[in-house]
């Protein structure tokens, strides 16, 4: 049995039948490609599937595809604006915030979403906020520096 749902992502509008059972993770990935959503330990402790829903930092892997339906969802590759990176992706380059990369996409998104919620957070509130995405290579300074800098970026542009 397939269930029908109805999203937008990264800005456009798709309609698919699935299997009601089909993690939100896997819908990305293998329905629509977007494989900058990463599958990294399946049961939610390493973050490396974090997307936003309705502006919210998600992990794909503990969403089922069906309760998404009706929601806006925001990938790694949605940040962007054509060639012009997002604030976030560039400090991450920038200040070397990433090594392998596996876990860059959901630390950005992560960090999108405390963004989102304070403009200006100093490095604890950073730490805390990211706690839930995991990092094997960098030992977080960077990742911290990089959320600094791209706080920064995004309040100058606002001006």
């Amino acid at each position: 049995m397939r269930t029908s749902i109805s999203v937008t992502v990264n800005g456009r509008d798709r309609t698919d039948q699935i299997d009601p059972r089909l993690l939100l993770v896997h819908y990305l990935r293998d329905v629509l490609d977007l494989t900058g959503t990463h599958v990294g330990c399946e049961t939610s402790l390493c973050g490396a599937c974090t997307v936003l829903v309705d502006g919210r930092a998600v992990k794909a892997c503990t969403l089922l595809a069906v309760q998404a339906d009706g929601c806006e969802i925001t990938t790694i590759e949605g940040l962007a604006d054509g060639d012009q990176l997002h604030p976030l992706q560039e400090a991450f380059w920038e200040e070397h915030g990433l090594q392998c990369g596996f876990c860059t996409p959901g630390m950005i998104l992560a960090a999108h979403q405390l963004l989102s919620d304070d403009p200006d957070p100093g490095e604890a509130e950073i730490r805390h906020a990211l706690e839930g995405n995991l990092c094997r290579c960098t030992g977080y300074h960077n990742i911290v520096r990089a959320v600094r800098r791209a706080a920064v970026a995004m309040a100058a542009a606002a001006e």
